[in-house]
C-alpha cells in the first residue's frame, strides 16, 4: 500500500464518507482550500493509479469508491506511525500520550478493562 499524500488522504476520508462519488460530489464536500475541479481530478486518478479508488464509468464521467476500507487504511497507518515513532513498542506510544495528557487515568483503565476482558 502507498503512502497517500496530506491531500490524497483528506479526499481518502471524503470518500469513505460518501462510499460513492462524483468529482462534484467530493468537491462539495471540501470546506477549505478547495483545489479546481480538474485538480481534484487528478488528484482522484493518482488514488485509482495507487489502487485506493475504482470507479464506475457513466460516458465521459467516472463515479469513484474506494477499493481500501478506513479500517485497513488506519490499521497500516497505526503500524507505521508506531514503528517510525514508537520503536514499535506500543507501551512507548501509550506513555507518549499519558505525558502530553491526551489520555486519562480513566481511560487507561478502561484500555487495561478491555485487554483483560479479551483474555
Amino acid at each position: 500500500m502507498e503512502k497517500l499524500t496530506n491531500k490524497e488522504e483528506e479526499i481518502m476520508h471524503i470518500l469513505w464518507k460518501l462510499e460513492k462519488a462524483f468529482v462534484k460530489d467530493v468537491l462539495a464536500e471540501i470546506s477549505n482550500d478547495k483545489p479546481h475541479y480538474n485538480t481534484l481530478s487528478t488528484i482522484i486518478r493518482n488514488l485509482e493509479d495507487k489502487g485506493y479508488v475504482g470507479y464506475n464509468a457513466y460516458g465521459k464521467t467516472h463515479q469513484y469508491y474506494p477499493i481500501v476500507s478506513k479500517e485497513e487504511y488506519r490499521k497500516r497507518f497505526m503500524n507505521v506511525a508506531i514503528d517510525n515513532y514508537f520503536n514499535n513498542s506500543y507501551k512507548n506510544m501509550v506513555s507518549f500520550f499519558a505525558k502530553e495528557e491526551k489520555i486519562s487515568i480513566e481511560e487507561l483503565k478502561e484500555i487495561i478493562a478491555l485487554i483483560e476482558n479479551e483474555k
